[in-house]
C-alpha cells in the first residue's frame, strides 16, 4: 500500500518564507479556470502540501464536507484601542534568536492574530488569504470545545467523570477505550494504541493517514479496507498499556468523548458547540465543522471559525465563563478547566516551551496558569487571567506540531504581555 499519501499535520514540499509562500504572491487558486500548477485540491491531495496548505487552510469549506454552525442575533462587541507600539517589542526566542513581535508573526506563519486586554482589541493582525471574515480551520483547539462541553455534562450530572467509557457507548465496549474512564479519555491518559505521528513511515500507512482515511480528510487508496468514518475508526482501535498513566496525546481520545456528548446529549458536536456557544453568545461569523462520509463530525479537529470569534471564547473563559450578558459556562466549570492534569504525568513528553505544565480537560496548561487550546500548523487561544490578556492565533506553519513554533511562540506571547501590563 502505498504511503506518500498527503495527510494533514504533515506539510510536503520547499518550505519558504512567509512572504515568499503568501498565496496571492504565488497566485494559487487565482485565473479563469485556474492554471493546473496553481490549484490546491483534495483529490491529488494537494491542500496538505506546503505551500498550498497556506491557502487551504483559509478556504476548507471549499475543499471538504461541513456541517454550517450558524450565529444568531445581535453581535457581541468586541472594543477596540488598537496600539501602534507592539509590533516592535523585542523578544528573544528559545533557541536564543533576537526579534521582534512582528518578525515573530512572519516567523511562524501566521494567518491572523488578536491580542485583547482587559476585554479590548489592542492588537489585531491578517495575512495572506485570511480576511476578517475567513472561517480558518482550527484543527485540533476543536479538542478543548469537545473537552469543555464534557465538562458541562459533568457539572449537568448527565455524566459521571470516573465512569467507563463503554457505560455510555456501548460500541466502545472491547475496544482500546472501552474500560477507560471519562476522565481518563479527558487528560488523554489512556493506553490506547494510537501514534499521533505525521511524518509517513517507509511500510504501510501511519495510524495518522488511517485515521484520515477513516474520516474523509483525503481520499480512499484502491486497496484500503480499513474502518469508514470517525466512530468506525475510534472503535477500531486496542490498547497497548493501562489506563491512567502518563499523558500521551492521541486525537482518537478525543473522538470518543465526543461519541460520548452525542450520545448523552442527543445532538451532534455542531448543534452542541451552535446552541452553548455560537447562538448565544453573539458571534460575528458562521463557523463550521469537517464531516465524515457519514456525516459525523470531526471532534479531533475539524472546527472552522474567524480569528475575531475565537478569541471571543478565549475572553469568555477569562471572564469565568461569563459572556454577552450571559452565563455561558457554570464557574465551577470554568475553574475546573482551570485547575488542569496532573503535571506528574506531563513531565515525560517533554513539550518545548511548556516543560513544566499540564494537560487536562482538552486543553494545554502552564504553570504559570495559563490556559491554551492549539491545533496543529499555530492555531490557538491564549488565556493569561491573572495578565487580563487573550490571544487568539491562526497559523499555516510548514512544521505540523506546535513544537515546530513553540520556540517562538512562547516567548512572544510573554513579551507581549510584559509589554501590555
Amino acid at each position: 500500500m502505498a504511503t506518500s499519501l498527503h495527510v494533514p499535520g504533515f506539510a510536503h514540499g520547499q518550505n519558504g518564507s512567509a512572504a515568499e509562500t503568501d498565496p496571492a504572491v504565488l497566485g494559487l487558486m487565482q485565473g479563469a479556470p485556474v492554471p493546473a500548477d496553481k490549484q490546491v485540491r483534495w483529490t491529488d491531495g494537494s491542500m496538505w502540501r506546503f505551500p498550498q496548505q497556506r491557502w487551504a487552510f483559509s478556504h476548507m469549506r471549499e475543499l471538504v464536507p461541513t456541517v454550517n454552525i450558524a450565529c444568531e442575533g445581535a453581535v457581541s462587541v468586541l472594543p477596540v484601542a488598537l496600539r501602534d507600539d507592539l509590533d516592535d517589542v523585542r523578544l528573544t526566542t528559545l533557541d536564543g534568536q533576537a526579534m521582534t513581535w512582528r518578525e515573530s508573526l512572519a516567523a511562524t506563519y501566521t494567518d491572523a492574530i488578536l491580542v485583547m486586554k482587559n476585554g479590548v482589541v489592542v492588537y489585531e493582525r491578517h495575512f495572506g488569504a485570511t480576511t476578517p471574515a475567513t472561517q480558518h480551520i482550527l484543527f485540533s483547539v476543536t479538542k478543548s470545545f469537545v473537552g469543555t462541553i464534557a465538562e458541562m455534562l459533568i457539572e449537568e450530572g448527565r455524566i459521571k467523570p470516573h465512569a467507563k467509557a463503554a457505560e455510555y457507548v456501548a460500541e466502545l465496549a472491547g475496544s482500546g477505550l472501552g474500560d477507560a474512564t471519562i476522565r481518563e479519555i479527558l487528560d488523554m491518559r489512556t493506553g490506547l494504541a494510537f501514534s499521533e505521528d505525521y511524518v509517513p513511515g517507509q511500510t504501510g500507512l501511519t495510524d495518522v493517514q488511517r485515521m484520515s482515511i477513516s474520516t474523509g480528510w483525503v481520499p480512499r487508496l484502491a486497496d484500503y479496507t480499513g474502518p469508514d468514518g470517525n466512530f468506525a475508526f475510534t472503535a477500531s482501535l486496542g490498547k497497548n498499556a493501562p489506563h491512567g498513566g502518563d499523558f500521551v496525546y492521541r486525537t482518537p481520545n478525543t473522538s470518543a468523548l465526543q461519541w460520548i456528548i452525542e450520545r448523552v446529549a442527543g445532538a451532534s458536536l455542531a448543534e452542541q458547540i451552535h446552541a452553548r456557544f455560537w447562538a448565544p453568545m453573539g458571534m460575528e461569523r458562521d463557523a463550521a465543522l469537517g464531516v465524515d462520509r457519514l456525516g459525523t463530525g470531526f471532534g479531533g479537529g475539524g472546527l472552522m471559525a474567524t480569528v475575531r470569534d475565537i478569541a471571543r471564547i478565549g475572553e469568555m473563559m477569562r471572564l469565568g465563563g461569563h459572556w454577552n450578558g450571559k452565563q455561558i459556562l457554570a464557574e465551577a466549570v470554568v475553574e475546573r478547566i482551570f485547575a488542569g492534569g496532573d503535571p506528574a504525568a506531563f513531565v515525560a513528553c517533554q513539550y518545548m516551551g511548556n516543560l513544566d505544565g499540564n494537560y487536562g480537560s482538552q486543553w494545554w496548561h502552564r504553570a504559570g496558569g495559563q490556559l491554551m487550546a492549539m491545533g496543529v500548523h499555530g492555531q490557538g487561544i491564549y488565556v493569561d487571567r491573572a495578565a487580563g490578556v487573550v490571544i487568539a492565533r491562526l497559523g499555516s506553519h510548514p512544521v505540523a506540531s506546535n513544537r515546530g513554533n513553540a520556540a517562538v511562540t512562547t516567548p512572544a506571547y510573554d513579551a507581549v504581555v510584559a509589554a501590555l501590563q
